[in-house]
């Protein structure tokens, strides 16, 4: 965990060079699983790392640093979602036309042609409160209490949440074999 160890302003460029090189990707690819734009999710990450900045002085209150930068990373992808610019660029624009095209592009079948990768793909597609404890759970090795403090859902959700992500990927893979 990044915490405050030493809290002067001398450090603070330090502490935040830590948490960016820990948790730079990680957050990035979180993002991405919401937002499907890999720019946006690092717009994403920029302003959670902008959040983190402001809040150093508060960073010792901290009970899980972890949890605490997931929930706001998590938080920021659900706004973007939700806010009428995403709405009415992305939403009017091509880009839903092509991906949801019945046609694979070349890209799209290279990327088909291992397991693995259309795995990656198919978590993509599930429904977000499915995608969200999949990731978290599986890419990002949290617990399932981990989770739950992060999404602030019960533990029994999250279980719930899982086992039906689960079955759909199980049905997609079982189509694409």
């Amino acid at each position: 965990m990044i915490g405050k160890e030493n809290v002067n302003p001398e450090n603070i460029d330090s502490w935040f060079e830590n948490i960016m090189d820990e948790y730079g990707d990680r957050l990035t690819k979180l993002s991405y699983n919401y937002t499907k734009d890999w720019n946006l999710a690092e717009d994403i990450v920029q302003d959670v790392f902008i959040t983190c900045y402001r809040e150093y002085e508060n960073i010792d209150k901290i009970v899980s640093f972890k949890a605490w930068i997931f929930r706001i990373t998590i938080n920021k992808c659900k706004d973007f979602l939700k806010s009428s610019i995403f709405k009415k660029v992305v939403m009017n624009s091509n880009i839903l036309r092509l991906t949801k095209s019945s046609e694979l592009s070349p890209e799209m079948s290279i990327m088909k042609s291992s397991e693995e990768e259309f795995l990656s793909t198919s978590v993509l597609v599930l429904p977000i409160k499915y995608r969200e404890v999949i990731t978290l759970y599986y890419y990002e090795e949290l617990s399932i209490e981990e989770i739950s403090e992060i999404l602030n859902i019960n533990r029994n959700t999250i279980k719930t949440r899982l086992n039906r992500a689960r079955m759909k990927l199980k049905a997609m893979m079982e189509r694409w074999r």
